[in-house]
């Protein structure tokens, strides 16, 4: 499932990566994907919703097996 969520981050990147950060996969265990933020999304107030609101959404619709999102 690894490699289907990277495929999926994959998609999302460019947009992080245009305000100054990006995103790291950490682990995928038990449908809980975890997560590092990184450059200037790691600083962010709105990371916490940028995590759960955009990116697990995302993930949970392109990957049903995706129970939850959380922060590394």
């Amino acid at each position: 499932m690894e490699d289907r969520v990277e495929k999926v981050l994959d998609k999302i990147r460019p947009s992080l990566v245009a305000d100054g950060g990006n995103v790291e996969l950490v682990e995928v265990k038990d449908g809980v994907v975890k997560l590092k933020l990184t450059g200037a999304c790691a600083s962010c107030p709105m990371s916490t919703m940028t995590l759960k609101n955009g990116i697990e959404q995302i993930l949970r619709q392109e990957i049903p097996e995706v129970k939850e999102v959380v922060a590394a």
